[in-house]
C-alpha cells in the first residue's frame, strides 16, 4: 500500500516531468540510489527496534526515549553539513531533553513487563533513535531527490529485507486487522515519510530536531486515550518543557544569558 502511494506521488505529473521532479536535476545515479537504499536499511532497523520496544516499555515511554534522536540529528547535521550550532539552539535542545527525561523517568501502571524488559525496551528505543537520525541525514543528503522517490526506494528495500521473515501462511483473516495494516502503510509509511523527508530537506536540522520533540506528546495523548496510561505531575512538567523548547527553537525566542553565539565562540 505504501509502495503504491509513493509511486502515485511520483507519477502524477506525466513521465518526463515525474522523472525530472522525482530523481532531481542530475537523475537517479547509482550513487544516489545506493545512498537512498542505505537510508532504507537504517529505516527498517528503526522500525524493528521501535516497534519491539513498545511491548517492553509503554508506548509513551518508548516514544519519549526515542526522541533523543533530535540530538543525534543535530550533531550529524553539524558534522556533515557544517550547520552553525549556537548556544541558544543548544540551550533549547537541552530544555527539551530535560523534558524527555521527566516524561521517561516514571514507567507507571501502563508500562510493559518487568524491570529487565523495561530497560531492554529503553535500549531498543535508543537504537531506533540512532537509525532514524541516520535515515533523516540520508534524506537531507539527497536534497535534490523528491521525497516520494526516497520513500519508494526505502519501502522496496524494506520489503526485500523483511520478506524472508514474513509468515505468509498465517496472514490475518479479519477486515479490522487488514484495515490497521493498510492505514499504517498508507499514512505512516507513505504519507508521513514523504512529508517528513520534504521538511528535513528544507529545514535546518536544528529546527527539524526541535519540532521532533512534539512527537512524544502526541504519542502520550494516544497512549492515554487508547490504553489509559496516565501522566505523573513530573511527566506533565516534562511535556510542557518539550512544547516550550520546540516553540522557542522555531520562533527564535531568547534564553536569558544567551545570545545565539556558537558554543565555540563562547569559549573563546
Amino acid at each position: 500500500m505504501s509502495t503504491a502511494c509513493c509511486r502515485k506521488s511520483c507519477g502524477s505529473s506525466g513521465p518526463e516531468h515525474a522523472r525530472e521532479t522525482c530523481a532531481g536535476r542530475r537523475g537517479l545515479t547509482p550513487r544516489t540510489f545506493a545512498l537512498a537504499a542505505f537510508g532504507g536499511v537504517a529505516l527498517v532497523a528503526n522500525w524493528l527496534l521501535i516497534f519491539a520496544s513498545f511491548s517492553r516499555a509503554s508506548i509513551s515511554i518508548a516514544t519519549a526515549v526515542y526522541n533523543t534522536q533530535p540530538f543525534m540529528l543535530v550533531a550529524l547535521g553539524a558534522l556533515l553539513f557544517s550547520e552553525r550550532l549556537t548556544a541558544m539552539k543548544v540551550g533549547w535542545l537541552c530544555i527539551a531533553f530535560a523534558g524527555v527525561v521527566l516524561v521517561a523517568q516514571a514507567k507507571g501502571g501502563g508500562a510493559g513487563g518487568g524491570g529487565g524488559d523495561y530497560f531492554t525496551g529503553v535500549l531498543m528505543a535508543l537504537g531506533a533513535a540512532f537509525f532514524y537520525a541516520v535515515a533523516a541525514i540520508v534524506a537531507k543528503k539527497l536534497g535534490d531527490m523528491a521525497p516520494h522517490l526516497i520513500a519508494l526506494i526505502q519501502v522496496c528495500v524494506g520489503i526485500a529485507m523483511l520478506a524472508p521473515f514474513a509468515h505468509l501462511r498465517a496472514l490475518p483473516t479479519d477486515a479490522a486487522t487488514w484495515g490497521i495494516h493498510v492505514t499504517m502503510g498508507v499514512i505512516y509509511t507513505g504519507l508521513v515519510f514523504i512529508l517528513l523527508y520534504g521538511a528535513i530537506q528544507k529545514l535546518p536540522t536544528t529546527v527539524a530536531g526541535a519540532l521532533s520533540f512534539i512527537y512524544p506528546l502526541v504519542a502520550i495523548g494516544v497512549d492515554f486515550v487508547a490504553f489509559g496510561q496516565r501522566l505523573t505531575p513530573a511527566q506533565l512538567i516534562g511535556a510542557a518543557a518539550i512544547l516550550v523548547a520546540a516553540a522557542g527553537m522555531t520562533f527564535g525566542w531568547t534564553l536569558p544569558g544567551l545570545r545565539g553565539r556558537s558554543p565555540a565562540a563562547r569559549k573563546g
